[in-house]
């Protein structure tokens, strides 16, 4: 059984809903100033506050600021945030994450004492180090609900098990589970999760990361991708007088005025995404190829530039909207990928995702 916090929320104030921060301290207070937050709204911040960005430690002080100031606070643990638990635990593949994975809260702390992997002889060694060192960081982050139970929402990180007794899922489903969204939950009130970029379930569906709000499965999805994919983002959900939006930063800084009108007349929607990369060629054109994607059997145009061949097979080098977008003079956008023949890659003021024809920019 995990860990759940019952909260009795004031209706009448705001609920603001934060997910997979990933070290971005830049970022999260950009997100906080944008919804105007202040400490009488009740804010969640809902697991993997560390890893991936630059600022694990930084965030996870900022964070406990927050919930001193503020009793109106609510933080849960993601698996990002208990990284530290395989060092401790003697699991000798967590060395392996840490020289493959640069901006991790484990390699962080050592480089605050001038510290690498090598002046540990072994996992004891370094758990040790940590102890010492961080012991109120990590106890801090141990101490955190796996979820939060209010009369409305269940907010947890990754997702509950399909039980008629939703508060009897395992740890590693909650912290870890992937592909919530298109599972089955037996709650009766919406699942508020991040941890499973949400970009991932439009494979058929125009390309954003934008939250996903699905009230009839009961299912909330927030990870907009934010340190994880080149177009992501960090999204905020705001609940106030049982109503449902959202808005969002991110990092894309250059911005490109359309100078003339196009409507997309193919139809084009999806995106590629992990880890769904595997291709079969059906037929290609000047700039995109129509492919197979083989997990799943679904058709995509693939921007040419992106499909490489290795090993006898034909894959999607990256994640890739193949989306196609519809843009009005004087339209502002934010460009992605403007070095590949005939198109750009933009994303729009509403969080769509999409190619866009060059001469749009002349």
């Amino acid at each position: 059984m995990i860990e759940v916090t019952k909260l009795d929320l004031d209706s009448t104030k705001r609920s603001i809903v934060i997910t997979d921060i990933h070290a971005s301290l830049k970022l999260f207070k950009q997100l906080l100033e944008k919804v105007n937050y202040i400490d009488d709204d009740y804010l969640f911040i809902n697991g993997d506050l560390c890893e991936k960005g630059p600022n694990s430690l930084e965030v996870v002080r900022f964070v406990r600021a927050l919930k001193k100031k503020s009793e109106h606070v609510f933080v849960t643990k993601g698996n990002c945030d208990v990284i530290y638990r395989p060092v401790f635990d003697g699991m000798n593949g967590i060395t392996g994450y840490m020289k493959k994975q640069r901006y991790s809260i484990l390699n962080e702390m050592m480089e605050k004492h001038g510290k690498t992997l090598e002046d540990f002889p072994n996992l004891e060694k370094l758990a040790a180090f940590y102890r010492l060192y961080f012991q109120q960081e990590i106890e801090w982050l141990e101490s955190l609900p796996v979820a939060y139970e209010t009369a409305d929402h269940i907010m947890i990180h990754a997702g509950i098990d399909n039980h008629d007794n939703w508060l009897h899922t395992e740890e590693s489903v909650a912290l870890s589970v992937p592909s919530f969204y298109e599972l089955c939950h037996q709650a009766g009130k919406p699942v508020i999760v991040g941890h499973w970029p949400v970009v991932n379930y439009r494979t058929q569906q125009v390309c954003s990361n934008n939250p996903l709000i699905d009230l009839d499965k009961r299912v909330i999805a927030l990870d907009g991708g934010n340190q994880i994919k080149r177009d992501g983002q960090l999204n905020a959900l705001i609940i106030e007088n049982g109503h449902y939006s959202y808005t969002y930063v991110d990092e894309l800084t250059e911005e490109a005025s359309i100078k003339k009108n196009h409507t997309d007349s193919t139809g084009r929607i999806g995106t590629v995404t992990y880890p769904n990369y595997e291709l079969e060629i059906i037929g290609k054109e000047e700039y995109f190829t129509l492919c197979e994607i083989k997990n799943l059997g679904i058709k995509q145009w693939v921007k040419n530039e992106y499909i490489a061949s290795s090993e006898g097979k034909v894959c999607c080098t990256d994640d890739l909207s193949t989306t196609f977008l519809s843009v009005a003079e004087n339209e502002k956008v934010w460009v992605i990928e403007n070095k590949c023949a005939g198109y750009t890659l933009v994303k729009n003021s509403n969080g769509e995702v999409g190619w866009v024809p060059d001469d749009c920019f002349e």
